[in-house]
């Protein structure tokens, strides 16, 4: 099985992770940084411009597409 490097990187107490993503609000924005690190982009169309709904789903503004951080 391959060895998760997120899982085992060198230096990272469980202080510090919790820290880092010890709340819902930040593992969302840690997620959100990590899938879009320029901002939104539809997996569909490619549009850049979207919005989150209220069941956390993100739509595409030209498409309609909806998807989760998760997805």
């Amino acid at each position: 099985m391959a060895r998760n490097p997120i899982q085992f990187q060198p230096g990272l107490s469980l202080p510090a992770f919790l820290e880092q993503y010890g709340t819902e609000a930040q593992c969302r924005a840690a997620l959100y940084r990590y899938r879009w690190p320029k901002g939104f982009v539809c997996p569909d169309c490619g549009n850049t411009t979207g919005c989150q709904l209220s069941r956390g789903l993100y739509q595409c503004h030209r498409c309609h597409h909806q998807t989760s951080l998760t997805a």
